[in-house]
């Protein structure tokens, strides 16, 4: 499974530096949009980063598929606005609370 980020090139610049490879930066809304679909269909990608802004970005039907997505398990960063947080998709996709 592949991690996939989505966002400005600030935002993307330190998870090349951790190596990840599927870094996308985008231009428009529709670029975002587009981006999101064409990464949704990849079979190879387990995880979306993006940033919580960006997922407001959004239309809020796909808000709500990547809200509801397990494979790829979404995870927006920089607050709670962006939908459930990191603990709760982990349980989610997981099945099991491992803070507790």
């Amino acid at each position: 499974m592949e991690i996939a980020v989505i966002g400005n090139s600030e935002f993307i610049l330190g998870f090349r530096l951790a190596g990840i490879r599927q870094t996308y930066t985008f231009e428009s809304d529709d670029a975002l949009v587009s981006t999101i679909n064409g990464i949704l269909s990849d079979p190879n990608v387990g995880i979306l980063v993006m940033n919580s802004k960006d997922m407001e970005r959004v239309p809020r039907r796909l808000q709500n598929i990547l809200e509801d997505s397990v494979k790829p398990t979404v995870i927006a960063l920089g607050g709670e606005e962006g939908g459930l947080s990191i603990r709760e998709r982990i349980k989610r996709s997981v099945g099991v609370d491992l803070w507790k």
